[in-house]
């Protein structure tokens, strides 16, 4: 099977580079890791980020030791990328396993607010006894899990629900892992106050699940130089040949104008080029919805049109060439072209457009899971 096979490829490819002396885990992942185990006894509340579409896969080790689980409160962030039914599922699942779970969207003002309110009733649970008590969460997680977003939203909506002026703090976002280098603290509320420690993420020093690395590598956690990312793409691929994601997109295939989209802008590349700038189309950008609908299009076609079993590699390495048209990507040398359709690829199931997703199984339901491998 391709998944399978896939799997195996990419897991190879990541355990070499880290036991190579290449991997994550370099001097400065390891002091953050120290500095963390200093910080988790001194605060009151620890708040560990997850990746919701990997709830179990993103979780961050280095706690498992260290902080009990009553102050302990698990936030799956980026919620706005998995499938909902799913999460829901997820987060009864911790629920019956006595931890307590948030999801959050830390680039919506509304779920921002939501969870701030959340943590102020946990903080009154926890200081009952003494309202003018300040509060210091801890907020922890692996890499790229949208630890500083999340602490620079609740900075900003705390100061506005409180009414502060003054300059506003920022943690360092960025979407590449490992871009928060200091232990950063940002205030999110007051009477009583409320602080936030934002810290870098930080992976351990190997991991030797090779589901868990290819489920890291396809999420943005870890490097896609550590893995490739035209083979990311593919196992991208086979998942969506095995979803119900890509049925969604039917309506595409459906359209009046379903033949119209390519057509109108790749017979000539001089004049309609020139047109399409003009309308703010630009051929070369993949993440405008009308390359994103193509995209959607080409695939529910090829997928739904397969006469065979929709993991086979013959039918992802056709999605692949078939994506260059899509993406207009020039198809004159092979690899260049390929990896150039696996970056926009990946880019475009990073950011939700290709489907809602949860990598991750329920530990009772693995034998019926349709992501695992």
């Amino acid at each position: 099977m391709a998944t399978a096979t896939l799997a195996r490829q990419i897991g190879r490819a990541i355990t070499n580079s880290t036991s190579a002396g290449n991997g994550w885990f370099n001097p400065h992942m390891a002091a953050a890791s120290r500095a963390i185990a200093e910080r988790i006894p001194l605060v009151d509340l620890v708040l560990e980020v997850r990746d919701a579409r990997i709830p179990l896969s993103s979780e961050f080790d280095q706690l498992r030791n260290h902080t009990p689980l009553s102050k302990r409160i698990i936030l799956f962030n980026k919620m706005d990328l998995a499938n909902r039914s799913q999460l829901k599922d997820w987060m009864k699942y911790f629920k019956q396993n006595n931890r307590v779970s948030y999801g959050v969207n830390a680039h919506n003002n509304e779920s921002i607010q939501q969870l701030l309110n959340f943590l102020q009733a946990q903080v009154r649970k926890l200081k009952k006894a003494d309202h003018c008590h300040t509060t210091t969460i801890l907020l922890v997680g692996i890499p790229n899990v949208g630890k500083s977003a999340l602490a620079n939203s609740l900075h900003r909506i705390g100061r506005i629900s409180a009414a502060e002026k003054g300059k506003l703090k920022c943690a360092t976002v960025s979407p590449h892992p490992g871009e928060t280098k200091n232990i950063s603290s940002l205030k999110i509320a007051s009477h009583p106050n409320i602080y936030v420690l934002d810290t870098p993420g930080v992976l351990p020093p190997h991991i030797s699940d090779n589901d868990v690395c290819i489920k890291l590598a396809l999420t943005g956690t870890i490097q896609d130089s550590f893995a490739g990312e035209k083979e990311l793409a593919q196992y991208f691929l086979a998942i969506l040949n095995r979803s119900d994601e890509y049925k969604k997109w039917a309506k595409f295939s459906n359209s009046e104008n379903e033949g119209s989209l390519a057509n109108q802008y790749i017979e000539s590349s001089t004049s309609s080029e020139i047109g399409m700038k003009r309308k703010n189309q630009y051929p070369t950008d993949h993440t405008q919805d009308f390359i994103v609908q193509e995209v959607r299009k080409t695939l529910f076609e090829m997928i739904s049109s397969f006469d065979g079993d929709v993991e086979d590699e013959r039918l992802i390495k056709e999605e692949i060439k078939a994506m260059g048209g899509a993406f207009h990507v020039p198809w004159e040398s092979e690899e260049d072209a390929e990896n150039k359709v696996a970056a926009k690829l990946l880019n475009l199931f990073r950011t939700g457009r290709l489907g809602h997703y949860i990598l991750d199984c329920i530990p009772r339901k693995l034998q019926s899971c349709a992501i695992s491998v």
